[in-house]
């Protein structure tokens, strides 16, 4: 990024969201096929992983609700419209494929929420905003895969949806820098304040517990 391109949106695009009273952490579509490097969907992104297991954590000992999601098609992808004929890897998301499992690490526990999606937002034809609405949540911070996709789709609805939204950059990973960086720039710009981990971890330690 250059300074004349930083100067410019800042002008336009300088603005902050700040953080919620009541949080609620979203990982998004960590799945295995991300990990395995005989996967279409190979990324590379085990720093992300790693950087979303220390958040968890985190939001769990401030008693944060945690909010993992996930995609399953009915097999032939029946239920995934235009986008499954469109993102062939959407394949591996048919359900039973373990390339569709939560990567090693992130097995889900007993007190998470698990929201099953067939479209790139975590909102989208599903329940979430209905079930942090109903918690009493008033913010989201996101985690997950990828950058450019459903992280960014996941922050355009949580933010239309009236949440306030914080992305956590060292937390989301994408198959390439630049998608990532491209699309980390321009939800910070729009839609949600771009963070990093540190400052999530320290923002989740100063809530009342």
């Amino acid at each position: 990024m250059s300074d004349d391109l930083a100067a410019n949106y800042a002008r336009a695009y300088g603005g902050k969201v700040g953080f919620g009273e009541r949080p609620a952490l979203i990982l998004i579509d960590f799945c295995h096929g991300y990990f395995a490097e005989d996967c279409d969907l190979f990324a590379g992104v085990d720093a992300a992983l790693a950087s979303a297991l220390r958040v968890r954590e985190a939001a769990h000992g401030a008693g944060v609700p945690v909010i993992l999601t996930n995609v399953v098609y009915h097999p032939g992808g029946v239920d995934g419209g235009r986008f499954y004929e469109k993102a062939l890897p959407l394949r591996y998301f048919q359900r039973g494929n373990p390339m569709g499992a939560f990567a090693a690490g992130l097995e889900p526990r007993p007190e998470e929420i698990i929201v099953s999606k067939q479209y790139p937002s975590a909102f989208f034809g599903t329940s979430l905003a209905s079930t942090l609405t109903a918690m009493g949540r008033d913010s989201v911070l996101l985690t997950g895969l990828t950058t450019s996709g459903c992280v960014r789709a996941s922050c355009v609805d949580a933010m239309s949806h009236g949440f306030r939204t914080a992305v956590v950059a060292d937390a989301c990973g994408d198959r390439h820098p630049g998608p990532h960086e491209a699309n980390l720039f321009d939800m910070n710009a729009k839609y949600a304040d771009v963070i990093s981990e540190a400052e999530t971890i320290a923002y989740l330690a100063s809530l009342p517990r």
